[in-house]
């Protein structure tokens, strides 16, 4: 197996800006609804749809953490860790089938 510099792959993550973009424009919930994952992370789902759910429900919860709510700011502090993962094994398939 490869072994992979953590930290060079940091580094290639400090350029890289998201933008979340909707699945769908009719999937808008009340307010007073708890959200649900858009995504679930099943094994057999690709990193990169993967990344794009997680970044959906994080765009969901921005605005209830900015209004205060603590559990959105667990929520989305959890969602921020399971997206840098995401990006860096993302970021690990690209350079596998660059070489490829």
């Amino acid at each position: 197996m490869e072994t992979i510099d953590i930290q060079a792959m940091e580094s290639k993550l400090s350029d890289v800006t998201v933008t979340a973009i909707p699945m769908n424009s009719n999937s808008k919930q009340p307010n007073n609804q708890q959200s649900q994952p858009a995504v679930k992370q099943e094994p057999g789902q690709s990193k990169y749809a993967q990344l794009l759910g997680v970044i959906e429900e994080m765009g969901r919860e921005v605005r209830p953490t900015y209004a205060g709510s603590r559990s959105s700011a667990e929520r989305l502090k959890r969602n921020i860790v399971s997206a840098r993962i995401l990006v860096r094994e993302c970021l690990i398939e690209t350079e596998k089938s660059a070489r490829q």
